[in-house]
């Protein structure tokens, strides 16, 4: 979800004019300090933020992911935050898919100021081709090591279908984050994620999965997380991909 009411574009203006500009060059830590600055003095902004933040920073810690991939870039926090760490952690890319290309650019730009442009690549499109495109054509992506779904709720569920099709989830490697699960929400996502494999063949006869091909078979463990935010009590709902099991 986007304000699109320019508040965006404004914090562009916003940290590019500010007279510390030369400090924040290469520097994330400030870059996101700037970005709260403005998120607490002028307009709110739908980022990560510091709490959620702090937790999904510990579980990149733990893992250390060569690649990571976040499905809804918005204006690059996150993008800046966690790609910073796969930096520290010698990880190879932080891929931001972002649909909207004006939010896409102001990611860049913030990106290229806060020096992660070695790491850190924004890619305009919808997720679904875009994932087909780095899995399926470009071949960049072998196996999911971690994926974190910050876009349109009703995406989760058939990007992980889509995930499931191509092969890509690896039990006992691969691990989804899906954040804003419980709000606004994402319930088919999470009865999927929380369904044996019995009940997804069930849910599968029963959903419309269009061209898609989800695999029933693959188990995942559920873990939610809540957290006290500017907009509300909210979860975040990690996936390790647990079993493979034959149904």
């Amino acid at each position: 979800m986007h304000w699109q009411d320019g508040r965006e574009v404004d914090l562009l203006h916003y940290i590019f004019a500010r007279p510390d500009i030369k400090q924040l060059r290469g520097n994330p830590k400030r870059v996101l300090a700037a970005i709260d600055e403005y998120h607490e003095q002028f307009n709110k902004l739908i980022n990560i933020g510091a709490i959620k933040g702090a937790f999904i920073a510990d579980i990149l810690a733990e893992r250390k992911p060569s690649v990571m991939i976040e499905l809804g870039g918005y204006v690059g926090y996150s993008a800046i935050l966690f790609g910073n760490i796969i930096k520290k952690n010698k990880g190879k890319q932080y891929i931001s898919i972002e649909k909207n290309p004006e939010m896409a650019a102001v990611a860049t730009q913030l990106v290229n100021l806060a020096g992660l442009c070695d790491v850190v690549r924004v890619v305009v499109g919808s997720s679904d081709e875009v994932l087909k495109e780095l899995i399926c054509e470009t071949k960049e992506i072998a196996q999911v090591e971690l994926i974190f779904m910050d876009h349109w709720q009703e995406l989760y569920l058939p990007d992980l279908w889509l995930l499931e099709e191509l092969n890509v989830l690896i039990p006992g490697s691969s691990l989804l984050i899906a954040d804003n699960v419980i709000m606004p929400g994402a319930p088919k996502y999470l009865q999927w994620v929380q369904s044996t494999p019995s009940e997804k063949k069930q849910l599968v006869h029963e959903s419309d999965v269009g061209s898609l091909a989800p695999n029933p078979k693959l188990v995942y463990q559920t873990v939610v997380s809540e957290f006290d935010t500017t907009f509300g009590r909210v979860c975040i709902v990690s996936n390790p991909v647990t079993t493979s099991r034959m149904c």
